[in-house]
């Protein structure tokens, strides 16, 4: 028997219909063309005025013929590198990336328990853990530093991680100018501008302000980036019911609006240039009035979103893996569980944030290790059912025939370690074993697995010279 049935490669689902991507698409142009967005950078707006937009102060509409155009010359993805192996992330079509998020207020101490403000070893030691974990990969800040200068928090904590991990990273640069030390960072590390150019291991992101707001800000870092041609990130998180309409198509029409002005202002700098769109749509609790990191509205627009990258054929900076709940509870788990499945089976290719408690306002290195296990989870779910000559097994079943048993068989030996995922945390044991060990709960699994790979886990580091180039790019930059 041969079988040629090629199915998908993997399971995907859609939530907007074809005509509705199209309208989307439409509403987002009219507002962009109609009412406008306000754009605070005066180069931004000389070159949007030269290219044909309306400007009328700081307010500018932005015809239809700007946004196509846009669309025509940005690539439709980029890939980032590991720095140890050269193995490429790529950041396109449906190819789903998961990790971490940045710049939380507090974090878990994971030895004591204690909840509070993170410090430049707490990046050491989060770095060193993605690094470890299987399913992470890329790796960014978790959590913005309080015992160090605020003003140059970002170039210690990306020292702190080019220190100890060799993965992508995407980071984030306060203004322009620390973002131009950060690039001479990682010239250090690559060699020289073009090397990194050519086999990028970083992307930036900045973030507008909802409703219809480009700071300067954001558009300054948007623009050096855009000049230097590295990837660029560009975010936009409002929050339905709060700083974009509370219906989810309509806060849908504001997140693309804020991106696309900005992907214009990009292509205008440099076409050509690498892009992803970004959103992080949160939803009010109306009760609480908090923006709801673990709501299902919140996955819903995430994949609504996703789809619209890929009518545009552009990577999507996406969020998944975090929760509303201030620890590793059953809470925790459902909702990364929900978030994570509906970001990969979406074909989001950015997925940040995982490891997020509170609501994004805590980060959490046990939630980081339980979502690895997670994301693994996912990803054989997403990998579907392989049907081939190999596993339809018919030489298998022939040899043991009927009442036989197949733990022997030389058909099970060779493919039970591609077929079957084997989990890290999750118990499988019967009751006795599981009440012998000590009865743990999975959270509790999860932050001694965290304390076992900040002890022990060795990262590619960086040679000698390499890092004190660093130290001293951070020292110039922090005393300027």
């Amino acid at each position: 028997m041969k079988t040629n049935c090629i199915a998908s490669q993997s399971l995907q689902f859609r939530v907007l219909a074809d005509c509705q991507l199209e309208e989307v698409h439409f509403a987002v142009l009219a507002t962009l063309q109609d009412v406008g967005v306000e754009v605070k950078c005066n180069r931004a707006l000389e070159l949007l005025k030269k290219a044909g937009a309306f400007v009328d102060g700081s307010r500018v509409q932005i015809p239809r013929f700007m946004v196509e155009k846009a669309l025509r010359t940005v690539p439709s993805g980029f890939a980032l590198y590991d720095r140890k192996d050269g193995r490429k992330l790529l950041f396109e079509g449906k190819h789903f990336n998961f990790g971490p998020g940045p710049s939380t207020t507090y974090t878990i101490d994971p030895y004591s328990g204690e909840r509070r403000l993170p410090r430049k070893q707490d990046t050491r030691n989060a770095a060193r853990v993605m690094d470890a974990l299987d399913n992470i990969d890329f790796v960014m800040d978790f959590g913005t530093i309080q015992d160090v200068p605020t003003s140059y928090a970002d170039l210690h904590m990306l020292q702190a991680i080019l220190e100890n991990t060799s993965k992508p990273i995407v980071h984030w640069g306060f203004n322009d100018q620390n973002c131009a030390t950060i690039i001479e960072m990682c010239e250090a590390v690559s060699g020289d501008l073009a090397e990194l150019q050519k086999h990028p291991f970083l992307a930036i992101f900045a973030c507008s302000n909802s409703p219809l707001l480009l700071t300067g800000e954001a558009l300054e870092k948007l623009i050096l980036m855009a000049e230097k041609n590295l990837p660029l990130v560009y975010v936009s998180a409002p929050t339905a019911g709060a700083t974009s309409p509370v219906t989810l198509a309509g806060t849908l029409v504001v997140v693309l609006a804020e991106c696309l002005s900005g992907l214009v202002i990009h292509q205008l700098v440099r076409e050509g240039a690498p892009f992803a769109l970004g959103g992080v749509t949160g939803a009010t609790d109306m009760q609480t009035m908090a923006m709801s990191y673990g709501c299902p509205e919140f996955s819903l627009m995430h994949a609504a979103l996703t789809e619209m990258a890929h009518y545009y054929n552009l990577p999507l900076w996406g969020t998944a893996g975090c929760t509303d709940s201030k620890t590793v509870d059953e809470q925790a788990a459902a909702e990364a569980t929900a978030s994570i499945m509906m970001s990969a089976m979406s074909g989001t290719n950015m997925i940040h944030d995982v490891g997020y408690t509170e609501g994004g306002n805590c980060s959490n290195l046990a939630m980081l290790v339980m979502c690895n296990e997670l994301i693994g989870y996912t990803r054989r779910l997403i990998r579907g059912v392989r049907v081939d000559d190999i596993s339809l097994a018919l030489d298998a079943i022939k040899r043991v025939g009927p009442m036989g048993e197949f733990v022997t068989d030389e058909h099970t030996y060779a493919n039970f370690k591609d077929e079957l995922w084997f989990p890290g945390l999750m118990d499988r044991h019967p009751y006795q074993k599981w009440a012998a060990d000590g009865s743990i709960p999975m959270g509790q699994k999860a932050m001694e697995k965290a304390r076992e790979l900040i002890e022990n886990h060795s990262p590619d580091a960086l040679d000698a010279k390499t890092a004190e180039k660093i130290e001293n790019i951070v020292t110039a930059a922090s005393s300027r």
